[in-house]
């Protein structure tokens, strides 16, 4: 399964990248996370439906400090593209 989500709200400056990777990892999903100059937060994921889910679920909270007011979710069949889970700049 392949997860294409746009986070908005008070997501940048809080670690929100770095614990994205933390879960995703954690999940044993694959893809990468990066800010956006708009102020919102970008993530692909793939990986086992189950765990996609669970981390979809992570994403509309975020770690302690973020704020999260939307989330734009697409989601897909997995490409299998990624090796590992990243911050891109």
């Amino acid at each position: 399964m392949r997860l294409h989500v746009i986070v908005s709200g008070r997501v940048q400056g809080v670690g929100f990248r770095m614990r994205a990777r933390d879960e995703a990892c954690r999940l044993g999903l694959t893809g990468w996370v990066k800010n956006l100059s708009s102020g919102e937060v970008e993530l692909v994921a793939e990986g086992d439906g189950e765990n996609v889910t669970a981390f979809k679920s992570w994403c509309r909270q975020g770690p302690s400090h973020a704020r999260v007011t939307d989330v734009l979710v697409t989601e897909g069949k997995a490409t299998g593209e990624f090796v590992r889970f990243e911050i891109r700049h």
